[in-house]
Order: structure tokens, then sequence, then C-alpha cells
């Protein structure tokens, strides 16, 4: 079996809610061990400090490594495969890793670093989240507390201390997969929109961009976590949908605080037979991702003569496939897609997309 660990890089300025988005998700793991990759200089011990005291089964110490040097393309080789290496090694490796990482060195180095042979067969990029302080993009000033954002920068010889900031915004947009607006209770309607319309004109074609406070997003929206598991994923919708809330069965999973926000989102299942030709498949799917405003894609298929199962995820327009196993004597050689979205999705016209 060679499933792959998904790491979802988190970048974003500081102040922006990267360490409050990482702690809700740790609160909502439902039992997924997450590893979390800190390198967030200047500011890093107290944010290592915060994550480390989070107190929580699914959280342990060691489940934390810090990057001790902030600017993580320059140390790839010297300590991010390393640490990445050494959490692949657990006797119990995690079920997905998390790498925040200041938004002063860009993320492409990182995700490039993720091709590297010590470490490609066993992970794969699930996506780079942009956080961004919504607050403080509609006042004009990209981060809540420039002062902080300059000296943080200041702290570290490898940056370019001439770029300005809105040009590293500007990149942080660029790269995201999905934009994840924080801090979205401080904006007028009309101002939440218009910031959600620019980033969306600023970002690649098939990025999503989507508002929380408090930097609560469902685990399922920020890691894909729980939205394809193997073993109940065509009964899985059923549950999964927070709108029944009379339903007892839905209610204990989730404590009050977490159902915050859920109606926000819907994902549903598509079943549907072998597929004939993996590339032209996964283009399709990155079509109807760009069509239908999807978020995130994540499932299995059966290519037609071939033994092994294709494994496919899609965060915005970045999809990822692999063989991961053979399909098992007598297991149905079908393809499984869960597709998440923001609510209204086109249940029939994505269903219809992807079959075609």
């Amino acid at each position: 079996m060679v499933a792959k660990i998904p790491a979802t890089v988190v970048t974003g300025f500081l102040g922006a809610g990267k360490t409050t988005l990482i702690r809700h998700m740790l609160d909502n793991a439902n039992g997924k061990r997450i590893a979390l990759i800190i390198n967030e200089f200047g500011d890093l011990g107290v944010d290592g400090d915060i994550l480390k005291g989070c107190g929580d089964a699914a959280c342990n110490d060691d489940d934390i490594m810090e990057l001790s040097n902030g600017c993580i393309c320059c140390t790839v080789a010297d300590e991010f495969i390393p640490t990445m290496q050494k959490l692949l090694e657990r006797d119990t490796p995690p079920d997905h890793i998390v790498i925040e990482t200041s938004g002063l060195a860009l993320p492409q180095p990182l995700v490039r670093a993720f091709n590297w042979p010590e470490i490609s067969t066993r992970v794969t990029v699930d996506g780079v989240v942009t956080v961004v302080d919504g607050k403080a993009v509609v006042d004009g000033q990209f981060a809540a507390n420039v002062a902080a954002v300059d000296a943080q920068r200041a702290q570290d010889d490898n940056l370019d201390h001439e770029t300005p900031l809105s040009e590293l915004f500007d990149d942080q947009i660029a790269c995201a997969d999905m934009i994840v607006v924080n801090k979205a209770d401080l904006l007028t309607e009309a101002e939440s929109a218009a910031l959600v319309t620019d980033l969306r004109k600023d970002s690649r074609d098939g990025v999503q961009v989507v508002k929380a406070t408090m930097g609560a997003l469902p685990v399922d929206v920020l890691l894909g976590q729980g939205m394809g598991a193997e073993d109940d994923l065509g009964s899985r919708h059923e549950v999964h949908h927070h709108h029944h809330h009379d339903d007892d069965e839905d209610d204990h999973h989730h404590d009050h605080e977490h159902e915050h926000g859920h109606d926000e989102f819907q994902n549903f299942v598509v079943n549907m037979g072998e597929i004939a030709n993996p590339a032209a498949f996964t283009a399709k799917i990155a079509d109807v991702i760009r069509t239908h405003n999807i978020l995130r894609l994540k499932g299995f298929a059966a290519v037609a003569g071939k033994p092994m199962r294709l494994t496919i995820q899609a965060v915005g327009p970045r999809v990822d496939s692999y063989f991961d196993r053979p399909f098992a004597a007598g297991e149905d050689r079908g393809t499984t897609l869960v597709v998440i979205g923001q609510a209204g999705l086109d249940q029939a016209a994505i269903t219809k997309a992807l079959g075609a």
C-alpha cells in the first residue's frame, strides 16, 4: 500500500490568523493524527508554545517540529527533508502534515521540495492555503500590524527587504490553491463580497476564496480529512451533511462550536465506472473544478486495463493523482469521487460533467 500522506502548506502574514486556524483544526481533528511543521521566525517560540500547549491527545509534543532557520527555501536540504523523513519514519506516521510558513518566503520552493526522491513516494502536496486578514486588506494595509511584519522581516537575513509588502501579498495570492479570508466578521457584507471578488480575480483560475471567523473552518474543507474515508465513502455523505440537526447520530459527533459555518459548505459523492485515460480524466476534473467553483475533490478511480487503483485529489486548480494499490479480488472496479464546495454547488451538472 503506497497511500501518500497529504501535506498542506498554510501561509499568510503574521497576524492573519494562521495559528488560530491551526488551533481550530487540531481541536476538531476527530482523532486524525496531524503533524505540524512550524516555520514562523521571530514569533516562533510563542507560536510553538501555543500549539504545544493545546493539551490534546490528538496533538503530541513530538507531532510539532520547528524548523529553526526561518527561510525555508534556503534550508530545504538541511532541515526540511530530514524533518519530513523523521515524521515519515515513525511507527505511527501522521494522517496529514501541516506546514505553517511565514508569508515572507514564497511557498514554491517548499512545494517543489516534495519532488525530492527521499520523500516524493511517501507524501503529496495537498495544497497551499493562504490566510488573509480580511479587515487589514480592506483597510488597504495587508496586515493588521505592519510594523510587526517588518520587524519579522528584519530578523531574517535571507530575505530581500526591498520588496514592498504589497508584492509579497500578491505572491501569496498567486500561489494559493485556496484562500481563507479570516476575520470576516469584522467586514460588512459589501466589503466582504468586494474583497472575495478581488481575490478571485488576482488568483489563479479555479482558486476558491472562503470566509472564516476566528479561523473556524471545517476540517474536511481545510484538509480534506474525513471526506474520503474509504471504508464508509459511499454512506458518508448521508451523515456528513450538517443539515438535519434533528438527527442524533449527527449531533454527538460535533461540539456546538464546530457546527458553526458547516451549512455554508456541502459535499456529495459521484459514482461512475472505469475511466479510460488518467491524464484526460484529471484534465477534465480540473476543468469541472474551474467551471463549478469546487473547493476540493478526492476519491479513487479504476483505469481500464490497469490492476492498480488511482487515487485522485484536488484542491482548487491543483489536481494530483497516483496509483496507490492493486484492486483486491472481487473488489468493485468503479470510480468514486467526493466533491466539496460552498453551498449552492450544482450537483446534477457536476455529476454529469465528470461522467461525460
